[in-house]
């Protein structure tokens, strides 16, 4: 693609190098991750002030398109994922109905003792051991980070396949059907799961915690997922 404007144009040169921007963005190299060129390079070779680049990169970074890491450069935004908080499926049901590829890239199981918040919620005593499960999901690169807690009540063995959907499981093996949700949701920062998540330490995520129960009401799982802010949109819909 011949990167250049057309000076003698009447449109402004900001629309002109926002217009170049979104056809670059489009091309196959960008999308799969390089990154576009650094807004001096683009400054010189389209022979405009940087302050017109940044005007018209500001537009796109305000849509959502692209993501500027400091000190790193710019590149096209992943696909960002949607979730509707008048609804409640699992994560498994969620991506696959929306037609999103994706897989456990880390999966781990242990026995741990709870602390007292997790006790609370499943009224039983602080330091019972309980099966943990701990999710790395992604396709390319992770989206989010969960981590379950089970009631002993269940009867879970840790033996399970839990590369099947989490909830199929617990429906189909051991006649416990995930019903309520209570839910909190949080911003934060990166820090110690920055790592595992690919991203900056310094960088926000979204951090949501589910406290699910069956149709008696009783606990059935503790979940918390903390989420790439790049990568998921949580959107609600009130109605009066």
């Amino acid at each position: 693609m011949e990167l250049k404007l057309d000076h003698q144009n009447p449109l402004p040169l900001h629309l002109q190098v926002e217009q170049l921007l979104r056809k670059l963005i489009e091309l196959p190299e960008y999308k799969n991750g390089a990154f576009l060129p650094r807004e001096v390079e683009l400054a010189k070779r389209l022979g405009v002030s940087r302050n017109t680049i940044r005007q018209a990169s500001n537009k796109l970074h305000n849509e959502g398109l692209i993501v500027r890491k400091k000190g790193v450069g710019t590149k096209v935004a992943s696909k960002n994922i949607t979730t509707n908080l008048s609804e409640w499926h699992s994560f498994t049901q969620e991506m696959t109905s929306k037609g999103i590829p994706f897989k456990n890239l880390k999966l781990s199981i242990e026995w741990v003792k709870i602390d007292k918040a997790i006790a609370n919620f499943f009224d039983v005593e602080v330091g019972t051991k309980i099966l943990k499960l701990s999710r790395l999901k992604g396709d390319t690169e992770p989206f989010v980070y969960f981590e379950s807690y089970f009631h002993p009540r269940i009867g879970l063995t840790g033996e399970e396949d839990f590369q099947r959907s989490l909830y199929e499981i617990l429906e189909n093996d051991y006649h416990t059907v995930p019903t309520v949700s209570k839910e909190k949701i949080k911003a934060g920062i990166a820090g110690d799961f920055a790592e595992l998540l690919e991203i900056d330490k310094t960088e926000p995520i979204l951090i949501r915690e589910r406290f699910v129960s069956d149709p008696g009401d009783r606990p059935i799982e503790y979940n918390i997922g903390y989420y790439r802010n790049d990568k998921f949109t949580y959107s609600i819909q009130i109605t009066r």
